[in-house]
């Protein structure tokens, strides 16, 4: 064990956080903590950091036992390079290179014991610098930089300039090379783009150490973790498995303690109703047996009843009316800040109904794509077209659709005058906000209630096409599967730019992946993208890449057009494999049909109708003959394409 908890508590003024919470790390395990917002997992980890005081309980961790943590928020100072900063973590092995460099001087100018002495000397820190990996030191900084998205053009720039996600990567890094023997992460991918993440699953699969992490990301925590810890309401629970495996089990403890509960009750009533009835008879021996049955009942052990189910917000999203087939046309868009291209020739189409993710690494141009079709920033090129009725719900992770000097209150009345006080008051109740809250105002709130307040808004928009950019933010667990659920059952139009997996796998029926100023299609989830991404870049990426080099631009119109294409090909090879499946069948019954006919004493005596049904028999066999053939063909095909998942 290298991290035992023993019956933490912590009370805030008027609100109790943590209650006798206990829970333990294992060597080398991967553990994570969850719980909703305000459940106290940031406040466990600066209390086992010692950041914080514990009203009472123990924190104990292995003798010898170097741990590291990442809060939320850094705010780097200082002079440093990106580079630099973290090369302060080797900073004893550059002692040892610079050493052995003054030892090979020296040795130039000794001779004989001195000599000697100098070389034991230099094989000693020799010994020191390899088993310290400092022959690599250098491609290790440079490969964890490049993990978590910096570029080499980044490394120069220094940390006193960088925005806070930045700050918090150049932190994740220096922790991650210092390799403690346990490392405690909070929100490690909240600042991090897909492939960073990916790159940080396989890192910390790979770590040594123990990991303890804080996410609300349930893709990664399936990935990494192998034992779930659950905080509710000041107190703890332990699971073993990754997210999953938690939430089922959960789940089943909860349906189990609820069935308990109801069969004691179920007794103690039963057992009250006896005790009453036996009282009524008012005879000496049924007033014995009454009052022996109370003894049992005062002794019986009674489960505790469940705790209800936490707050949450009710959310629907409900067009006021439909919009026409074709909601978005995008046509040669492009857009450049500077020397930056983000885009160009930017071609897609968006049908009602569909539910689309845009997805892509950080500085793509996915957000700036979603302020273009909102009219916020205006395109260089090209243009877009809405279809017939479509009107549009914006939800902008920045927040700008808020007003940060209003109330909440008073932010929706403003935006739907139409609404009374009371409708007003109902619509925020249902988003958690209730009495004197609604007067809070929005520059006071934290960024899951904001996030609370830009949904509310955007339900009561009543929009049929809804863009959102990032919406599972500032969100926990529990409100994001609400969100997930909310938009699997609304009826319009979704697109929206979102780096967290899970719910992009629960909530997309298709992908555009903008890659290389390009948008690639997918027709799925994100594990059908995951499956295909490789087939899909070699086929469109490669050759626009090649044709770059010849002619000094890509023709991105050409290949979503190829993809297009292709994506009717695939559909048409499955619905024509369909066809001919139901048509095998529908002959294969009515063949077997034929032969329970011939042997009914009937049919067998009319020589008409046997001729009838053996003429329909060999019709059959022949047609069948030739569905064979095809259906065989149409497999093959099939199996060497992409099927939808």
């Amino acid at each position: 064990m290298i991290l035992d908890v023993q019956k933490i508590s912590k009370t805030f003024p008027g609100n109790e956080v943590l209650r006798e919470v206990s829970f333990h790390i294992e060597d080398h395990e991967k553990a994570a903590l969850v719980g909703i917002n305000g459940a106290g997992k940031s406040t466990l980890l600066k209390i086992i950091m010692n950041e914080m005081p514990a009203d009472s309980g123990s924190v104990t961790l292995a003798k010898g036992t170097r741990i590291g943590y990442l809060a939320q928020h850094q705010d780097l100072t200082g002079n440093n390079t990106i580079f630099e900063e973290l090369m302060t973590v080797k900073k004893d092995i550059l002692a040892l290179d610079a050493g052995m460099r003054e030892s090979e001087h020296r040795m130039t100018e000794l001779a004989g014991e001195e000599l000697e002495a100098e070389m034991k000397r230099y094989a000693a820190m020799q010994e020191a610098f390899d088993r310290q990996n400092g022959y690599a030191y250098r491609s290790e900084v440079v490969g964890v930089l490049k993990g978590l998205g910096f570029s080499e053009e980044d490394f120069s720039k220094k940390v006193s300039t960088l925005s806070g996600g930045q700050k918090t990567r150049v932190a994740l890094g220096t922790l991650l090379l210092t390799a403690p023997d346990i490392i405690l992460l909070d929100e490690p991918t909240n600042h991090l783009d897909m492939g960073s993440i990916v790159w940080l699953e396989t890192y910390l699969l790979n770590y040594r150490g123990a990991v303890l992490i804080v996410s609300h990301d349930r893709y990664f925590l399936n990935r990494v973790v192998t034992k779930v810890i659950e905080a509710d309401r000041g107190s703890c629970r332990t699971y073993l498995g990754n997210y999953d495996e938690y939430s089922k089990k959960k789940e089943e403890i909860r349906h189990a303690e609820y069935l308990a509960y109801m069969k004691a009750e179920q007794e103690r009533k039963h057992q009250e109703a006896v005790i009453a009835k036996l009282k009524q008879f008012n005879r000496e021996k049924s007033i014995r047996r009454a009052e022996s049955r109370e003894k049992l009942l005062a002794r019986m052990e009674m489960p505790d009843k469940p705790l209800p189910d936490n707050a949450v917000m009710s959310l629907r999203f409900s067009p006021r009316f439909e919009s026409g087939k074709d909601v978005l046309t995008v046509e040669n868009l492009g857009k450049s800040f500077g020397s930056v291209t983000l885009f160009r020739d930017m071609c897609f189409e968006i049908k009602k109904g569909e539910h689309v993710a845009l997805i892509g690494n950080n500085g793509t141009g996915k957000s700036t794509l979603l302020k273009i079709l909102n009219g916020v920033v205006p395109a260089d090129q090209g243009s877009f077209t809405l279809g017939a009725n479509v009107t549009i719900g914006y939800y902008d992770q920045e927040m700008h659709v808020l007003n940060m000097d209003k109330t909440i209150f008073d932010e929706i009345s403003d935006d739907y005058p139409e609404l009374t006080n009371t409708k007003i008051r109902t619509a925020l109740a249902a988003f958690l906000f209730t009495g004197e809250d609604v007067l809070k105002y929005i520059r006071d709130l934290s960024g899951g209630e904001r996030a609370r307040v830009s949904l509310c808004k955007l339900m009561l928009s009543s929009a049929n096409f809804i863009i959102l950019d990032e919406p599972t933010n500032h969100l926990d667990i529990e409100s994001r599967e609400i969100l997930e659920t909310a938009l699997n059952s609304y009826s319009g139009t979704l697109l929206y730019v979102s780096h967290d997996r899970y719910f992009i796998n629960r909530t997309a029926g298709r992908i555009l992946d903008l890659t290389h100023s390009q948008l690639l299609n997918y027709i799925g989830n994100y594990d059908y993208y995951l499956e295909k991404k490789e087939t899909v870049e070699n086929a469109y990426l490669a050759p626009a890449e090649s044709a770059s080099s010849q002619t000094g631009e890509t023709d991105s119109k050409a290949n979503w057009i190829a993809q297009k294409e292709e994506q009717a090909r695939i559909r048409k090879r499955a619905n024509d494999l369909a066809r001919c499946e139901a048509r095998i069948e529908a002959l294969e019954t009515e063949n077997a049909g034929i032969d329970e006919l011939f042997l009914d004493p009937d049919v067998a005596s009319d020589p008409q109708k046997c001729i009838d049904l053996g003429s329909r028999k060999a019709e059959i066999e022949e047609e069948l003959e030739g569905l064979y053939e095809r259906w065989e063909e149409l497999q093959e095909e099939h199996s060497r394409t992409p099927r939808r998942s």
